[in-house]
């Protein structure tokens, strides 16, 4: 398993809920893009309409920008494969407004290439600091035991 990209800010600004792993459909241009490591998740999050998932925002440019359609657009709204059980926990809980769907890694899983999305919730600013007090200080016992 190869894992083409980590949303790490997601991890800094959203509290996570549930996981849900998805299929996403690609061209066979952004499929060899992605496995040339060239996508961004940052700012991408994920809707529900009409019964179906989309990913919102993921760039993902063309694999030879030369050869590239001239009406490409490396934003565009891209398809996530659920269940439908999975689609309708994912309505039901966007519905609330303080939770939002968030992608947080695309990786292959044999040939198929996945996108991993939490149901997440945003941290006020305070939850901001306290993180990264934690993170600091975990960084400074591992450097205690490290020099001992």
């Amino acid at each position: 398993m190869v894992n083409y990209v980590e949303n790490r800010k997601a991890h800094f600004n959203y509290e996570f809920m549930d996981k849900y792993e998805a299929g996403i459909e690609l061209l066979g241009t952004e499929v060899k893009s992605i496995r040339g490591g060239q996508i961004s998740l940052e700012g991408a999050f994920v809707i529900v309409r009409g019964g179906e998932c989309f990913l919102i925002n993921a760039n993902i440019p063309p694999y030879q920008p030369s050869n590239a359609s001239k009406d490409y657009d490396p934003l565009r709204n891209r398809k996530l494969l659920l269940t439908k059980d999975e689609i309708k926990e994912l309505a039901g809980s966007e519905k609330n407004k303080s939770l939002t769907i968030v992608p947080i890694s695309v990786y292959n899983k044999g040939k198929k290439i996945k996108v991993q999305i939490v149901l997440a919730k945003g941290k006020k600013k305070f939850d901001k600091r306290e993180s990264i007090k934690k993170r600091d200080t975990d960084r400074e016992i591992r450097r205690s035991t490290k020099d001992r």
